[in-house]
């Protein structure tokens, strides 16, 4: 199964000159916990140059006691950032995801642009709804012979 399969197409970004003000209104008004954060190269493409968690604002920020309006998506951003092809496999995206430690990643193009993100949660959900059906298969399957072979 290729990333691009199930990744989420609807990425939140902005650009590094962003507030971070902003960029947590962005994740308020989104309901997400990240904004990815991109370039501006030529042709429009927006690359990927870093990542802003909510738990980037809190640590960097408000646990310090400093006016997180003072900063820029740039300030607090993880840079680089890491990302996987679209046309990866889930087991390669796992792999990068388990050993960057990360729990999002950026997916691109062949030219490098933004096409989605894939979180920690996405995985768990799309495992967990494939091991439910397999599941609900070993428990249909001993009815469905007895059914069969009486």
């Amino acid at each position: 199964m290729s990333i691009k399969d199930f990744c989420n197409m609807s990425v939140i970004f902005c650009e590094a000159d962003t507030s971070v003000a902003e960029v947590a209104a962005l994740m308020r008004h989104h309901h997400v916990g990240d904004v990815v954060v991109v370039g501006s190269a030529q042709d429009g493409l927006r690359i990927p140059i870093g990542i802003v968690t909510d738990r980037d604002i809190v640590v960097e920020t408000i646990a310090l006691d400093i006016d997180a309006k003072l900063f820029t998506a740039s300030d607090l951003m993880t840079a680089p950032v890491t990302t996987v092809q679209e046309n990866a496999s889930l087991v390669e995206a796992l792999a990068l995801m388990r050993n960057k430690r990360i729990r999002r990643l950026p997916v691109v193009n062949q030219a490098g642009s933004l096409y989605g993100i894939v979180s920690s949660d996405d995985v768990i959900n799309l495992l967990s709804s494939e091991l439910s059906m397999i599941a609900g298969l070993m428990v249909d399957q001993p009815e469905r012979e007895g059914r069969l072979r009486k």
